[in-house]
């Protein structure tokens, strides 16, 4: 028969300390093991399946011995009714792994999205509003909140304090929220519909908000010619930019981001990639003979940037609203009126130079209104979008582009 190890009380084990295996009796097979460096564990040796095998414990003394015994009693009858303790062990482990890997908050799961998706924004400016909006608004609601455990009702908490207030901002708040827990759906952190979701989902629940449209001051089509003398007179890259901009109708960002290798001066033709473009589609941009002289006056000051900033890097767009507010003050100092907006009565900033553009094809000219939209690089629609950009067209915005820069120019002139 095998030895029957003696019964040892707590004060003999913790005097244990010897390196090696020591049998403490009460439950057979249960050993204190002792590590050269001192530390001490419970094991129980055992035999599962006819192998036999060693199962930890626990550290002593945080499992003193009488919890050792009860365990190791407890995992001989689990033994006795067919389960192996060290599987089960190893299939609760992998359990928990999996529950945490799904215990993903929304503020980790933001975290997360952005660090995948950080190439896809335009700029770090860009990458700082997204998150600054997802910290400001939604991390005090959802923030510490598993994303498998948002649902409709939470989302509404986050957005209705300031849905009709900011709903711009709620607007973006929204599709942000949006993008991030489609993200975990897909990564497994979640199942279902996602509880953001505008169509059908949280159009049914948030009231209707009048669309507010904030027109950027213009320059007013009676001042364009004056405006004009009065620019060409100034110099500066930023002025050159500014000139340029007015020209094309284009956006201050777009020209300038402005790059030599977009513009071909064969073909007098600025192909704007899509990546640089409001909505994401390439823009092409027929140049006049105005516009294609700015370009060829222009020292090289950058290998890449055509309206470079002084000290290098893209020309600010406060530059270019500095210059059009100097116009503005010199000018009203003459007259005490200025280059001021029609309708606001503000002084006329670079962006609405676009609107500018958009009342002269209106009022003087006889253009067709989606071909002015097309050279704004407004979404017209599809189908009409699709016909403005076959190249027959082209030649319509050359021609339109060309009396353009004539109402500024000629009249200028004259």
């Amino acid at each position: 028969m095998p030895r029957v190890a003696k019964e040892l009380n707590a004060l003999a084990v913790k005097r244990l300390t010897e390196p090696g295996t020591h049998a403490v009796g009460g439950v057979s097979g249960l050993i204190l093991q002792v590590l050269p460096s001192g530390g001490r564990s419970w094991i129980i040796r055992t035999t599962i399946g006819g192998r036999r095998r060693e199962v930890g414990l626990g550290a002593f003394p945080e499992v003193p011995l009488a919890d050792a015994r009860i365990k190791a009693r407890a995992m001989k009858e689990k033994i006795i009714s067919g389960v192996d303790p060290i599987l089960e062990r190893r299939q609760a482990r992998a359990t928990l792994a999996a529950a945490e890997q799904r215990g993903l908050t929304f503020s980790k799961a933001v975290d997360a999205y952005i660090k995948i998706k950080v190439d896809q924004f335009q700029s770090k400016k860009h990458r700082d509003n997204w998150t600054s909006t997802l910290k400001t608004y939604a991390d005090p609601i959802l923030g510490s909140m598993m994303v498998e455990d948002i649902q409709v009702r939470d989302v509404l908490r986050t957005l209705e304090p300031i849905w009709t207030k900011k709903n711009e901002t709620a607007s973006r708040l929204r599709g942000r929220i949006e993008s991030v827990l489609s993200w975990a759906t897909v990564a497994g952190h979640r199942v279902g519909d996602n509880p953001a979701r505008w169509a059908g989902n949280l159009k049914e629940l948030l009231p209707a908000v009048p669309a507010s449209v904030v027109h950027q001051p213009a320059v007013q089509l009676v001042d364009a010619a004056r405006w004009m003398v009065d620019l060409r007179r100034r110099e500066g890259i930023g002025s050159r930019a500014l000139e340029f901009m007015a020209l094309t109708a284009a956006r201050s960002g777009e020209v300038r981001g402005a790059t030599w290798d977009e513009i071909d001066l064969k073909t007098s033709l600025w192909i704007i990639p899509a990546a640089r473009m409001k909505m994401k589609s390439e823009h092409r941009v027929p140049l006049t003979a105005e516009a294609v002289a700015i370009i060829k006056a222009l020292p090289r000051l950058s290998e890449t940037l055509v309206f470079p900033a002084p000290r290098s890097g893209m020309l600010s767009d406060m530059t270019l609203s500095a210059t059009m507010r100097r116009m503005h003050e010199d000018q009203f100092k003459k007259d005490a009126v200025g280059f001021i907006d029609r309708v606001s009565k503000r002084p006329a900033v670079p962006h609405g130079l676009r609107s500018t553009f958009r009342d002269w094809a209106a009022e003087h000219t006889d253009y067709d209104g989606a071909l002015a939209e097309v050279a704004l690089a407004h979404k017209v629609g599809n189908a009409v979008e699709a016909a403005y950009r076959r190249g027959d067209m082209m030649e319509k915005r050359k021609a339109m582009m060309s009396d353009w820069a004539a109402f500024f120019l000629l009249l200028s002139e004259s």
